[in-house]
């Protein structure tokens, strides 16, 4: 039951954070990936297992988090 869980919830978090971050546009397949590792990094940075609301905005901090630092290492490639 934990990894229809955690599938869920990835998938919840990194739609989400899929609908802040509007350059970047991402199958659901992708979706579920970015939100599971959002879970880790949210995880890993709040320290915390609540319930499912708390596991969903936990996973979409991470995401956010993880699309921000993809959306400048981005930024930094430009040709000249």
């Amino acid at each position: 039951m934990g990894i229809l869980v955690s599938i869920l919830v990835g998938a919840v978090a990194g739609w989400l954070a899929d609908l802040v971050f509007k350059r970047f546009s991402f199958s659901l397949f992708a979706e579920i990936l970015l939100g599971i590792a959002g879970g880790f990094v949210g995880g890993w940075i709040f320290g915390r297992d609540g319930g499912i609301v708390d596991q969903i905005l936990t996973a979409f901090v991470g995401a956010v988090i993880i699309l921000g630092i993809a959306a400048l290492i981005k930024g930094s490639r430009r040709t000249v």
